[in-house]
């Protein structure tokens, strides 16, 4: 019998962990993500490349895959916020406002539900605000506050669509003060503890079962 497919639509985050959740699910799972290729052949604007950048984007390319894309899997793991609360320091306004998330949220459940795969989605993972928006040259902010705002509009989301979420935000917080490698991204032991926490998680789901 063929292992269920899992495939990873998620943003910078989830391209450092994924090594190492392919690793720890050798065996059980076959490991995809979306790449540069696939968004290419959809013939998408703006490609992200294998980021799967904001909200908008992943609705895009979702909305791409249910028009034919050449794709298959059993299980879709997806992540967008951390491009969504980009702030433009002058303006205040985000990249994708809050209610506009909301929608996009909404428009990819149903567009996992066209395409006939069990969604599961992963909450964003915190930032360092105070590191993040002292850099020197950046064209955007970030908010922790924002992180946890746009957390919850996905929780609601996603419950209400009967959608499973792993916390992956939650757990990120609990593994101390020395988190990061710059502003958002994490140190190398974080991202293998990050990995082994959704494998079990995804393992405890039983998506072979279903598959």
């Amino acid at each position: 019998m063929d292992k269920p497919r899992l495939y990873v639509i998620g943003d910078s985050i989830s391209l450092q962990y994924g090594p190492y959740l392919e690793q720890y699910l050798a065996g059980r799972y076959a490991y995809a993500r979306k790449t540069a290729e696939a968004e290419a052949r959809l013939n998408l604007p703006n490609p992200q490349g294998d980021n799967g950048g904001d909200s908008s984007a992943v609705r895009a390319f979702l909305a791409g895959l249910v028009e034919g894309g050449d794709w298959s899997a059993d299980l879709l793991l997806v992540n967008c916020g951390l491009h969504d609360i980009k702030t433009d320091p002058i303006t205040g306004r985000k990249q994708v406002e809050i209610d506009d998330y909301r929608a996009n949220l909404e428009g990819i459940v149903a567009l996992a539900r066209q395409i006939g795969v069990p969604l599961v989605w992963v909450r964003t993972t915190p930032c360092d605000e105070a590191v993040h928006n002292a850099r020197p040259g950046m064209a955007f902010h970030r908010f922790a506050g924002d992180c946890v705002a746009y957390n919850a509009v996905a929780d609601g989301v996603m419950a209400a669509a009967g959608v499973p979420s792993i916390d992956l935000h939650s757990f990120t917080a609990s593994l101390g003060s020395d988190l990061y490698c710059d502003h958002v991204h994490f140190h190398e032991a974080i991202r293998e503890k990050q990995a082994a926490y959704m494998a079990g998680w995804l393992e405890g789901y039983g998506v072979m079962g279903r598959a």
